[in-house]
């Protein structure tokens, strides 16, 4: 009877065995069915874009004359002929201002005659020099005064033409007080000539843009009288130093006037765009923020990756981001909120072409 029973229980616990090892079969053959049958995302990608980071930058400048002087008398007079108005171009040597030079003109012409009478002396000695008639200290003492003479002349010469004011260079004369019959000093101002055929825009740049600037690179100006009137200008020069009080160093640009509509002292609105490193650009859209900071979803075997990005600048609804993105990726830009980490992907997009402009990926740890 004993034997019976345990035989029976034997039994018992055998089909129990059976029984449970046919369930876990099942479920797992369950489960094994429920992934293979796993929803997909529907989401828009896009292929991955690269853009350099651009910085605008906007300043202000102030116009100046390539060649600038303040027009003064050698010696002071009565002054006898102003022959230039106010607007007037004027070439280099040209007649500004003429003084009283009657007695200049009379100290040249006695000088001259001072040369002429030294110069028959020693024309005379020389004749009779092998005579024996002179001596030849008699000879180096009218070669002496000869000297003499021309200085003197020399002299006067100057003096009379100090009695003329001369334009040093081509440009334009401005407004004079002086007027004929006036009586002038050496310092009276006269009047101011200008050659603006060019300008010089002499504007203040951050300390964070030092470095980008340099010799030869073009920016835009636009006189604030007239903000319309955007033009090009070049960079001829870039301070050598820092303002350490102000922190701005001092960029000079040279713009073509040869229309001659800008004046001198002019204030400019300055623009220029300085380019940096080349990230992913990418749509708003496609950014998400969680407990670990930003990131976006990239698409790889049909599966969802996540990717940890920080973002560098914002465009007009898009972003620079800086990434481990590979040139030929796609990021899901519609459905995000749906994605998970492996999620299957049903990509809608129509274009699946790789666009890559500007540059190659960027390591997450690079920096700018």
């Amino acid at each position: 009877m004993t034997l019976r029973l345990s035989n029976l229980g034997v039994a018992l616990s055998c089909a129990c065995a059976l029984a449970v090892s046919a369930c876990g079969s099942d479920e797992t053959a369950a489960r094994s069915g429920a992934s293979a049958g796993q929803e997909r995302i529907r989401v828009v990608t896009q292929s991955v874009r690269f853009e350099r980071e651009r910085t605008d930058v906007e300043s202000v400048g102030t116009a100046r004359a390539r060649a600038t002087a303040q027009i003064y008398p050698e010696t002071g007079g009565v002054v006898t002929a102003v022959p230039f108005s106010a607007g007037q171009h004027v070439e280099a040597g040209d007649l500004l201002l003429q003084l009283e030079d009657r007695e200049e003109r009379l100290a040249v012409n006695l000088a001259r005659v001072a040369v002429q009478e030294a110069e028959q002396l020693l024309a005379r000695y020389r004749r009779i020099e092998d005579t024996g008639a002179v001596s030849a200290s008699q000879i180096d003492e009218a070669r002496t005064a000869l000297d003499s003479a021309r200085i003197e002349l020399e002299q006067a010469e100057i003096a009379l033409e100090e009695r003329a004011v001369r334009a040093p260079f081509a440009g334009n004369v401005g407004l004079t007080d002086i007027d004929p019959g006036s009586r002038v000093t050496a310092s009276t101002a006269i009047t101011q000539i200008d050659d603006r055929s060019v300008l010089y825009v002499d504007f203040e740049a951050a300390e964070q843009v030092f470095g980008y600037l340099a010799v030869g690179d073009s920016i835009t100006v636009a006189p604030f009288a007239n903000p319309d009137a955007v033009v090009e200008a070049e960079v001829v020069a870039v301070d050598s130093h820092i303002n350490p009080t102000r922190r701005t160093f001092t960029v000079r640009a040279l713009l073509d006037n040869a229309s001659d509509g800008l004046r001198p002292g002019m204030s400019f609105r300055v623009n220029f765009t300085i380019f940096g490193q080349s990230y992913p650009r990418v749509p708003e859209s496609a950014i998400i923020w969680g407990a670990s900071g930003s990131y976006i979803w990239s698409v790889e075997d049909e599966q969802a990756v996540r990717v940890p990005v920080n973002i560098v600048s914002r465009l007009d609804g898009h972003v620079l981001v800086r990434g481990e993105i590979s040139a030929d990726a796609r990021i899901i830009t519609e459905g995000v909120q749906k994605v998970r980490e492996g999620s299957l992907i049903d990509d809608l997009a129509a274009d699946r072409s790789s666009v890559v402009t500007g540059g190659g990926p960027i390591a997450a740890d690079e920096t700018r």
